[in-house]
C-alpha cells in the first residue's frame, strides 16, 4: 500500500502530511527522517481506523513535485510505501 505525502520545510525542520489520511502529520529534522515518521504516522494512523472499524482511505493523490503554483518552492511530494 502506498500513500502520497506532501513534506514543506519550516523554520527549524520539515513538516509532512499526507492529503488521502486528514490528521495524519509529522515533523523531522531533515528530510529523510520526516519520511521515515511519516511512515510511522501512517501505519499507525490505519491500525487505528482498522481498530476502531473505520474505513481506511485509498490512495487518490499523485505526487508531483511542486505541480502547482500554490506551493510554496520548498515543498516536496513523494510517495510513502508500507510493507
Amino acid at each position: 500500500m502506498r500513500y502520497a505525502i506532501v513534506i514543506e520545510k519550516a523554520e527549524g525542520n520539515y513538516s509532512a502530511y499526507a492529503p488521502d489520511l486528514p490528521g495524519c502529520v509529522a515533523t523531522g529534522a531533515t528530510i529523510a527522517e520526516v519520511e521515515f515518521e511519516m511512515r510511522e504516522a501512517i501505519a499507525f494512523h490505519l491500525e487505528g481506523l482498522r481498530a476502531d472499524g473505520l474505513p481506511v482511505p485509498i490512495n487518490a493523490s499523485t505526487p508531483h513535485k511542486n505541480s502547482h503554483a500554490d506551493q510554496p518552492p520548498a515543498t516536496w511530494l513523494r510517495w510513502v510505501l508500507l510493507g
